[in-house]
């Protein structure tokens, strides 16, 4: 075995962000790197993701996560390379997914390591397409959406890592017609010409009510919402009788001071039997199995596109994790360690 690293750098929260984040409230911080203990796993970590819940961890408030520790590194998915093995079934040079991101080092609980095939996709894949945003795409439209062939689907923040993933797996499964927002023109062109939805639009080039209307005259049956605010109220106006929604994520105001004023139009609820129902991937993890399966045969194929946003550096991570609250990604926002 090769000499371990003496120390490495670890993204600290040092304060509580009040709306949006800014660069003090974070440290990049040099800490020693030590064997792994009894069951554990030493893992150089080669890519980690910046995701938009992570904003949400950093309020001390009570949620289904603990939020983020002041003045200890943060937390988030990673894959990287085992350099050093306390724990039966793991060797030096296995691909390890697993929970401890924002570092360069992570020294892992082997039962919270999963081993992944980088010669199934490439290893970043494992935090996106093929990781937890996919299978928060997948069970969000066929399980919590209840998703049956023929359903016409909108997508908010379609272009990004969930939202594109959604409307494809629709398409895949029969879509009568997929409609996706995003947030700049070049997103719609993509949207449209290399995902395939039927329709897109800019949601910044006028009423997100008003363009959904236009894109989907005869209704929706299902809504995936990543964004929240304007885009429920339309989604909820354009529903059809019984239709579905997936309430995912509500990026839109996830930087709010103040409390954000619920749909205006909620009293549709009622007559049209809408469904709204929230959704947490941890929830759904006995799909898992048969998710990788589909999911990367629709890859090896060529039928299901995916793009990702690559940061390189450990030292642009808080870049990185605004410019993602920005919208400034395509697909997955990744911070990649491998130079």
């Amino acid at each position: 075995m090769s000499a371990l690293p003496a120390s490495g750098r670890e993204w600290h929260l040092v304060a509580r962000p009040h709306g949006w984040p800014k660069a003090e409230d974070f440290a990049l911080r040099e800490t020693p790197v030590a064997g792994p203990g009894e069951g554990r796993v030493l893992v150089r970590n080669l890519h980690f993701s910046v995701d938009p819940y992570m904003r949400g961890r950093m309020n001390d408030v009570k949620s289904y996560t603990p939020p983020f520790k002041l003045d200890h590194p943060m937390e988030g998915g990673a894959v990287g390379e085992v350099i050093a093995s306390n724990a039966d079934g793991f060797a030096v040079g296995d691909h390890v997914l697993h929970g401890l991101g924002w570092r360069e080092y992570a020294e892992v609980p082997a039962k919270y390591a999963t081993k992944v095939d980088a010669s199934l996709a490439p290893l970043s894949a494992y935090l996106g397409v093929l990781g937890m945003t996919g299978l928060t795409a997948y069970a969000g439209l066929f399980d919590v959406a209840s998703f049956k062939e023929g359903d016409a689907v909108f997508v908010s923040g379609a272009a990004g890592a969930v939202g594109s993933q959604v409307g494809q797996m629709a398409k895949l499964k029969g879509a009568s017609r997929v409609i996706g927002s995003a947030g700049s023109d070049e997103k719609v062109k993509l949207l449209v010409e290399e995902y395939g939805f039927d329709a897109a639009f800019n949601y910044k080039n006028g009423p997100v009510g008003q363009q959904l209307k236009e894109a989907a005259p005869d209704g929706i049956d299902v809504y995936f919402d990543n964004v929240g605010g304007d885009h429920l109220e339309a989604a909820i106006s354009s529903l059809k009788l019984h239709g579905r929604a997936t309430i995912c994520g509500m990026i839109a105001q996830y930087n709010n001071t103040e409390p954000t004023p619920g749909p205006r139009n909620l009293a549709l609820v009622i007559g049209k039997r809408l469904r709204l129902r929230g959704m947490l991937v941890g929830d759904h993890t006995a799909l898992q199995p048969e998710f990788v399966r589909e999911v990367a045969s629709w890859i090896a194929s060529g039928e299901l596109k995916y793009n990702e946003t690559v940061v390189e550096g450990i030292e642009n991570g808080y870049d990185a994790f605004v410019g993602l609250l920005r919208g400034e990604n395509t697909g997955k926002m990744i911070v990649s360690l491998t130079q």
